[in-house]
Parts: C-alpha cells; sequence; structure tokens
C-alpha cells in the first residue's frame, strides 16, 4: 500500500479517482484534503480486501479491476451478493455505524488497484462535507436494497429469470465476470449457465 501523493502512478490514479461516481463532484478543495488520506491498493485474483468478521473497517474506491461481496457459512459454502467494478465502491459504512463485525467479505475477482482509506477517517471526511455524507449515504441505502433485490430474486425466480434480470440489470457487466463466478451468483451449476447461455444467447 502507498499513499496516493508519493505513488509513481499519482496522475493516472487521480484521473481514474475522478471518474468514481460518488467523488466525482468534488471541488477542488475536498480533493486537497481527501487525496492526502488515501492508499494504493494492488490485488491479485481471489485476494481477500475485506474479511467477514473484521472489525477494521475500510472504505473502497475501485479503480481498476472488479470486487465481490461474498458471505460464507462455517462449512465453508459461500453466497456472493454483489459486484462492483471501476468507477464503483464497496464499503463497510453499515457495520462500522452499528457497531458490529463486518458481516461479508469483498473480494478480488479479477486482479484490482483501489483507492483506500480506514472508515474512521472516511466518517471524519463526510462529517465535514454534508453534501458528500448525504450522496454517500443515498448510496449505501442503494447498495443494501440491490443485496435485497438479489436474495429475493433467488427466491422466486426460476434460473431462465434469473440470468434475464441479471442481464437488463447490469449490461456493464457482460462477459467480464467469469462463468464460475457469475453461476455461484445466480445460485445455478456452470453447466446450467452454460445451457443457458446457449438458449438465451451469449451474456
Amino acid at each position: 500500500m502507498t499513499k496516493l501523493p508519493s505513488h509513481p502512478q499519482r496522475n493516472s490514479v487521480r484521473l481514474q479517482l475522478r471518474q468514481n461516481l460518488l467523488l466525482k463532484g468534488m471541488s477542488p478543495a475536498q480533493w486537497s484534503e481527501l487525496e492526502p488520506l488515501l492508499e494504493v491498493g494492488d490485488y491479485r485474483k481471489g485476494d481477500p480486501l475485506v474479511r467477514q468478521g473484521d472489525e477494521e473497517m475500510e472504505q473502497l474506491f475501485i479503480l481498476e479491476g472488479m470486487l465481490k461481496r461474498v458471505v460464507s457459512n462455517p462449512e465453508g459454502r459461500e453466497m456472493i451478493l454483489r459486484f462492483a467494478a471501476e468507477t464503483e465502491m464497496d464499503t463497510s459504512y453499515a457495520a462500522w455505524r452499528l457497531r458490529t463485525p463486518v458481516p461479508y467479505s469483498i473480494v478480488a475477482v479479477t486482479r484490482v488497484r483501489t483507492a483506500e482509506l480506514p472508515m474512521t477517517q472516511w466518517a471524519e471526511f463526510i462529517e465535514r462535507h454534508p453534501e458528500i455524507k448525504q450522496r454517500f449515504e443515498y448510496e449505501v441505502m442503494k447498495l443494501m436494497s440491490e443485496v435485497m433485490a438479489h436474495t429475493i430474486t433467488l427466491h422466486l425466480l426460476d434460473a431462465p429469470g434469473r440470468l434475464s434480470r441479471f442481464q437488463r440489470k447490469h449490461p456493464e457487466l457482460a462477459g467480464r465476470i467469469p462463468k464460475k463466478e457469475l453461476a455461484a451468483y445466480l445460485n445455478l451449476t456452470p453447466e446450467t449457465l452454460s445451457r443457458l447461455k446457449q438458449k438465451f444467447g451469449e451474456f
């Protein structure tokens, strides 16, 4: 991890950060305040950025690659809750506010580069900037709603319906998610997903 101001690729990282959907409306003064707090992290496919049960909370802005939120039970069975890619974020904010351990892991689906900072520092930053806090908390509620809708979908829709909904809701992820990961997200076997793709067209 390298602090953003001293990162050898800091100029390109700054350009990527300014594409982030949450941050791109910030003023020059707000950028000057936030950037020294950020560290740039590089992760390999499969690396955990946050582990389920952690009490250390992070705010993550995705610069390159894709992350997933995943929960697992003591037997090791996993459920993928959501994917997030460039211009998006992931966060431990709800757990931090509730003073509970993080209830999910955040794992790299591909090689990933992030800009991140401890949740305490992020919380202090948004307290100083109410308009950013308002946008951020709205995004957190959207994420929670998205995860809830996905969980309901797994119970209410059949396999073709689950794939169709994903295609409709996430066209920006077309072709980027490994088949095994997408099958797990949709609670299908890779073989069933392949048959559905052949029947309804590739995704």
